[in-house]
């Protein structure tokens, strides 16, 4: 069965650095475009920035210049290195794939203090 499980998250002070982690298994990693989300207090969930099989990405503008996806197809495994981080970026953080339905990881809080 689908499988995302994420890790990195933490606490960390305006202007540090994060890097996410999403260990996928149960299907074919290497052909799927995956996808980091995040949930705010109060807000929907948005798209942070995805990467597709090839290598192409996109982003939030609110995250543009400051977060890199990647990918290592070997390792099953999709990244968010996150720097810069304002308080702003406080959120849960999900991966995401789509399987033929969407399947989304347990989260992984962000805490940027300011």
């Amino acid at each position: 069965q689908v499988q995302l499980v994420e890790s990195g998250g933490g606490l960390v002070q305006a202007g540090g650095s994060l890097r996410l982690s999403c260990a996928a298994s149960g299907f074919i990693f290497s052909i799927k475009t995956m996808n980091w989300y995040r949930q705010a207090p109060g807000k929907q969930r948005e798209l942070v920035a995805g990467i597709t099989s090839g290598g192409s990405t996109n982003y939030a503008d609110s995250v543009k210049g400051r977060f890199t996806i990647s990918r290592d197809n070997g390792k099953k495994t999709v990244y968010l290195q996150m720097n810069s981080l304002k308080p702003e970026d406080t959120a849960v953080y999900y991966c995401q794939v789509a399987v033929g339905r969407d399947y989304w990881g347990q989260g992984t809080q962000v805490t940027v203090s300011s």
